[in-house]
């Protein structure tokens, strides 16, 4: 499948990617797929360090491929000088430049905002990192699961009088690349305004915080502090996951809908729970919910998860069934909406990755080619920008101060 046309929105911005793992190439992935020009500079020899992670075949990242699709890699060495001559002539020709390392790893190369928005004074400078540029932490290392811990996350998630669980997905690293998507489209916003770039400041703990709006708010509140609920929510009863004849469904009551609670009954066949004082409001069934899940599971386990799901659509009573990813995948629903599009590898094969939700009537996105090797593009995107020659990038490549492609490494 070749590229598809670049016709989203961001089609004219040009992102300088030195991002690497997860928060730093979800959030320019994110960008490609809205059609930016996304130039990933991979550090040599090997290149980002998540093309050594799993699933590897054949010696090849499917997790590298996921994230980094429709970009173009440069690889350059920046502890050369002359390779960071050539990154600081770059500059100039780039929109947008994000990068996901411990704060004052570029100011050490001499390559921190400050340097390069001498360069380009209309340079946004995007940079991700667990503790964010500032604060006593800002040096210290962090991965997903110890900002989980760190923010909050884990201690609210889980079953009630279970250990921390860490959510299924990496929302560290996920919301920080989002939240700095969301930057970055401010500050161009910004800068069509002032015709000045500026420094984009991304803490993933900044994130989980943000994202738990309502457990600090419910906290500062009430001085309550939350505790985990399993599937629950801590006012909307019921509200969560209950178990079937032959699986799983959820179920979520609306707040100030009325008679819903009478419908799920009748449904449930427990109507002598309907005018029940312990279960006739939400803020009851909430006090009193250890006495009532019991019932209600009782009741759910009579039945498949499709009957239920029947029952309940006549009564608009919001449900929905619980799905493993295999059924997820398979969904009429994702595939109309076009979740889930083939992409070429040249190991692979045509792989199905996730789309971008963003669904634009007018300049709509998407994914636009594979993930390249290492060093794929050197050769194209400094001919292009620099208007260097054959000759001159045939002596910068044996000389490796460009690569253009990764050395076999053994991968474990």
């Amino acid at each position: 499948m070749p590229p598809l046309p670049t016709t989203g929105p961001l089609r004219d911005v040009r992102v300088l990617d030195l991002t690497w793992v997860l928060s730093g190439p979800f959030c320019t992935v994110t960008l490609a797929d809205l059609g930016a020009d996304v130039v990933k500079l991979e550090r040599p020899p090997y290149g980002d360090v998540s093309r050594t992670t799993g699933p590897i075949i054949e010696g090849e990242s499917g997790y590298f491929f996921s994230i980094n699709r429709g970009k173009r890699s440069v690889s350059l060495d920046l502890r050369q000088e002359e390779g960071k001559s050539l990154f600081l002539q770059l500059i100039p020709q780039f929109d947008v430049l994000v990068e996901n390392f411990t704060p004052g790893s570029m100011d050490a190369l001499g390559l921190g905002y400050e340097a390069l928005a001498a360069v380009n004074p209309r340079l946004i400078y995007a940079a991700i990192s667990g503790y964010g540029q500032t604060g006593p932490l800002r040096t210290k290392p962090a991965l997903d699961v110890i900002i989980q811990g760190a923010g909050g996350v884990m201690s609210v998630t889980g079953e009630p009088g279970g250990g921390p669980v860490r959510p299924g997905l990496s929302l560290g690293d996920l919301t920080a690349g989002l939240y700095c998507a969301v930057g970055i489209l401010s500050a161009l916003h910004e800068r069509d305004r002032s015709g000045r770039g500026q420094l984009l400041d991304i803490s993933m703990l900044d994130c989980q915080v943000a994202l738990q709006e309502n457990a600090f708010m419910r906290y500062h509140l009430t001085g309550e502090l939350p505790e985990r609920m399993g599937t629950r929510h801590p006012s909307a009863v019921p509200f969560q996951a209950f178990p079937t004849q032959d699986g799983h469904l959820v179920l979520a009551l609306s707040w100030g809908v009325p008679n819903q609670w009478a419908y799920l009954c009748s449904e449930l066949g427990i109507i002598e729970m309907i005018d029940d004082p312990r279960f006739e409001t939400a803020a009851a069934r909430s006090r009193n919910h250890a006495e009532l899940e019991p019932i209600l599971n009782a009741a759910f386990m009579t039945k498949p998860t499709a009957e239920w799901l029947a029952a309940f659509e006549r009564f608009d009573i919001p449900s929905g069934p619980l799905n493993n990813i295999a059924q997820v995948a398979e969904m009429p629903q994702i595939h109309e909406r076009g979740m889930l599009q083939p992409v070429p590898h040249r190991v692979f094969g045509e792989v199905l990755l996730t789309n971008t939700p963003v669904r634009l009537s007018e300049t709509p996105g998407g994914i636009r080619g594979t993930a390249p090797d290492m060093g794929q593009h050197s050769r194209e995107v400094l001919g292009e920008l620099l208007g260097l020659d054959a000759a001159r990038l045939d002596d910068l490549v044996a000389r490796q101060v460009v690569w253009e492609e990764r050395p076999e490494v053994e991968l474990g």
